[in-house]
């Protein structure tokens, strides 16, 4: 399994790059979202990749973060949604807009994503709506990027050297569920509230986050 490919960036479009790793060029399929952000041809680049195997086809998916990449392989364990998709989805809404999306039931802005029609936007919302609070409250964890490239890691002679990249901000959505489940409240309505409640600008941490939340989870009189 290629779980991680480094190295210099050869030809890059809005679907794909091509990463040459000590000689070896490697295709990599990654959303028009990803494709934005990354370096120019000549510089170096880091993607994790999950290696999709057919009789006919060996194909390899980027993704800059492990969260996009669990995010991606939820995705396409639903009926109708292929790798491409999925990598559509993740376009369009990014990690944290998908959560949101699945959390609050948002169909619609599932459909929003190329190639996607009402139906399977459905599915998409009902089959991970149980899902999807596992994935956010693990995002802290998984909001790793690729890029940093260690000190005994050879570089591309091409390439400029990339320092390391800073520890991942705090991820408030994953603590506030952690505590609503710790409090007794079920994966999905946790995962309702705090989506909801993230679009409050004064939540602005994680106990103002979780205090929203409660407010929301609270028996309507």
């Amino acid at each position: 399994m290629i779980g991680r490919i480094a190295g210099t960036i050869l030809h890059r479009a809005m679907d794909h790059v091509l990463i040459d790793v000590r000689g070896v060029g490697y295709i990599v399929h990654i959303s028009d979202r990803t494709a934005r952000s990354l370096p120019p041809v000549g510089e170096a680049c880091a993607l994790y990749t999950e290696l999709l195997v057919r009789e006919d086809l060996l194909q390899l998916f980027g993704f800059p973060t492990l969260l996009e990449k669990e995010w991606h392989r939820l995705l396409i364990s639903v009926q109708g949604i292929g790798a491409k998709a999925a990598l559509a989805i993740l376009g369009t809404l990014g990690p944290d807009g998908l959560g949101r999306a699945i959390a609050l039931g948002d169909w619609s802005a599932v459909k929003s994503a190329p190639g996607v029609g009402p139906k399977l936007a459905q599915r998409v919302v009902l089959e991970l709506k149980d899902k999807a609070p596992t994935v956010m409250a693990l995002g802290a964890d998984l909001t790793v990027d690729a890029m940093p490239v260690l000190e005994d890691e050879p570089t591309p002679k091409s390439a400029k050297p990339r320092t390391a990249m800073p520890a991942p901000k705090t991820n408030f959505t994953a603590e506030a569920l952690s505590a609503l489940t710790n409090l007794g409240y079920s994966p999905s309505d946790a995962a309702a509230a705090v989506a909801r409640a993230s679009e409050d600008p004064d939540a602005s941490d994680t106990a103002k986050l979780i205090r929203t939340a409660l407010r929301l989870l609270a028996p309507k009189e």
